[in-house]
């Protein structure tokens, strides 16, 4: 699954890999990227630009918004069939910037949870692939929401978890916003080079999401044995 994620990066590489001019206020450091909160993502009606929509999906059928916090992240392999994702797959589709997403695992001989950083080597940027719908209030308000589609983890994520964000290589993402058939859509929501992927320990402080800092994805030394010895088991 994806429950958190960051997205602090330079202004100048978002504009140069999605060739957008982002507004700055849009591009504000997130060390600590929540369900619920409103964050950056270049939805397939809007590819030149940066939108804020809410973490976690809500179906325009749904009755309340409550039902998006079950829904932050879709499964690939149910996209086309799951009445809460299948119109959203079919008509809406995103891309979720990041430049890192967090995955938890317990603490050797302890009931510790240690959140783990995992990004791209060398890569200060990249694309998750994302879904999105719109809903309407009883009052006619509208509220744009997404979901992070995962599939299953890669060799190295595996050692934290069994699923993981669909991470689309640069030369994907136009595909995914675009009017692809089904079946090659689907395609592209395969598990990512586990070779070309990084991890390591970061501080606890990242349980809480009310905790946002530079510090969050600092390497913990706390648990610098764990990520060598738990991972893999």
């Amino acid at each position: 699954m994806c429950g958190r994620y960051s997205f602090a990066p330079d202004l100048k590489i978002v504009n140069e890999h999605y060739n957008i001019m982002a507004n700055p206020a849009d591009v504000t450091a997130n060390y600590n990227a929540a369900p619920t909160q409103l964050l950056p993502v270049i939805s397939n009606e809007t590819p030149r630009q940066l939108s804020l929509f809410r973490w976690g999906l809500v179906p325009f059928w749904a009755k309340d918004a409550s039902i998006g916090n079950k829904l932050i992240n879709a499964r690939a392999e149910s996209l086309d069939t799951k009445p809460s994702f299948r119109n959203a797959f079919k008509n809406r589709r995103c891309l979720v910037p990041a430049d890192a997403f967090y995955e938890w695992k317990k603490a050797a001989g302890g009931k510790t949870k240690i959140p783990y950083r995992i990004s791209i080597k060398n890569q200060p940027l990249f694309s998750m692939a994302g879904i999105w719908e719109q809903w309407k209030n009883p009052a006619g308000e509208l509220l744009q929401s997404f979901s992070i589609v995962t599939t299953v983890a890669n060799e190295l994520v595996a050692g934290l978890h069994n699923r993981m964000p669909v991470i689309l290589p640069p030369e994907a993402e136009h595909l995914w916003l675009s009017d692809l058939k089904k079946d090659a859509l689907l395609a592209l929501l395969q598990p990512f080079d586990a070779g070309a992927m990084e991890l390591y320990p970061v501080s606890t402080l990242l349980n809480s999401a009310r905790n946002n800092s530079k510090e969050l994805i600092a390497r913990s030394a706390n648990y610098q044995e764990d990520l060598f010895s738990g991972l893999g088991n």
